[in-house]
């Protein structure tokens, strides 16, 4: 998701950066819960029913579903901050906090799209600036990148496309 935070003066235009989270925290423990009581009734009734065994396995179960919903929870928690002034691009990035900072001049930085090998896959965008070379909303989908892009256009960056080669599948 693309966000536009300020505009112009102070410290120029400044975007959030953001993946897309379809549900909030709060809404993932409440499926979790619906499907531990749902699992607890049906392993009860296996364990009345002499099948001792399924209740380990449901619980299991739980327990790799709520790891796998912290994980897609805790990688949803991305944030990246861009922030354009008169001489420099500021990048940050961080989950819940900055942990990372870069501040680029803004005449001699280049953006590369990396053209993807499949039509659905989303543009791969980097910022570079004297060989170093930056991920920028590495976690955006199609559309949001295609915003983000003209974005960058706009604000006077020229977008390069460039076909990275070929990987092997291993």
């Amino acid at each position: 998701m693309v966000e536009q935070l300020s505009q112009g003066e102070g410290d120029g235009d400044c975007f959030l950066l953001t993946p897309n989270q379809s549900m909030s925290w709060r809404g993932n423990i409440r499926i979790w819960l619906a499907a531990f009581f749902l699992s607890m009734v049906i392993s009860t009734g296996m364990l009345l029913a002499g099948a001792w065994p399924v209740l380990p396995f449901a619980g299991l179960e739980l327990t790799a579903l709520a790891a796998a919903f912290y994980y897609t929870s805790r990688k949803c928690q991305k944030r990246e901050v861009l922030t354009f002034s008169r001489e420099l691009i500021r990048l940050e990035k961080g989950l819940t906090r900055k942990e990372k900072q870069w501040e680029l001049p803004r005449r001699y930085t280049r953006v590369w799209q990396d053209v993807p090998r499949h039509p659905w896959t989303p543009p791969k965008l980097h910022l570079q600036f004297r060989g170093e070379e930056i991920s920028l909303a590495s976690f955006l989908n199609i559309d949001d990148t295609e915003e983000l892009i003209a974005i960058l256009e706009k604000k006077g960056l020229r977008v390069e496309k460039r076909r990275r080669p070929e990987k092997l599948w291993f």
